[in-house]
């Protein structure tokens, strides 16, 4: 089943590249994120035997129990929420963490780095919709931030992630991906080693990267439904 799910989750990726309307400054491959959260640790070896090599967590505890029974193969994403009191802790299991969202953040993840010898690569997310019950930098905050990027110095920048409102109305959400798309190209003319444009989840990954997403980061699509019962 995980097989035919993961065959029909490409064939949308690449309906989706082809009904692109511009070349985008995102390139032409997108890179699909498993999101394992809320499921066994088995299933990060059986997409893992698939060829898909990045998996994405939630929370730093999960990923923390998955990997002491698993080991760490692949690239660990971590796509929530993160206090700064956990930062030691993803910044020692997480290859890749794209739900940076203050500057407070930037410089707890820049310090427990630094203690590693590591140089932590990172995505800024933005709330573009504004949700109050999401998290991420505020438009004005994330253009604020900008020129203060470079004393990290234990951190990478490699792009922007974001997360649309939830609709059963999946087109009403382009008009948040082009946005997250223009934020994109305009950081990237002045940072042109960025390369990630996280966006798009099972419900809106293809219009996501219709819109120039090059992440997508897909759990429900691949794993079925989730077993929220245990947090």
């Amino acid at each position: 089943m995980l097989a035919e799910n993961l065959q029909k989750v490409q064939q949308n990726i690449t309906q989706a590249l082809a009904h692109r309307s511009e070349p985008k400054c995102t390139g032409t491959g997108v890179l699909l994120v498993a999101v394992t959260k809320n499921h066994p640790a088995a299933v990060v070896t059986d997409i893992q035997n698939l060829r898909v090599m990045d998996v994405g967590e939630n929370r730093v505890q999960e990923a923390r129990d998955k990997q002491k029974v698993l080991g760490h193969h692949g690239t660990w994403h971590l796509i929530g929420h993160l206090q700064t009191n956990k930062a030691k802790q993803a910044v020692e299991l997480f290859d890749i963490i794209e739900s940076v969202d203050s500057e407070h953040l930037l410089l707890a993840l820049d310090k427990e780095a630094g203690k590693l010898g590591k140089r932590m690569d990172v995505l800024l997310q933005i709330n573009i919709a504004g949700e109050v019950q999401k998290t991420g930098f505020a438009p004005a905050d994330y253009e604020a931030i900008l020129p203060q990027l470079d004393k990290f110095t234990n951190i990478r920048v490699r792009g922007l992630m974001v997360i649309a409102p939830q609709t059963d109305q999946v087109e009403s959400v382009r008009p948040v991906f082009k946005e997250g798309y223009r934020y994109f190209c305009a950081l990237r003319k002045v940072r042109p080693a960025i390369d990630y444009l996280s966006m798009g989840m099972t419900e809106d990954y293809q219009v996501a990267i219709e819109e120039g997403a090059n992440v997508v980061r897909i759990g429900t699509a691949l794993f079925g439904p989730r077993d929220y019962s245990k947090h």
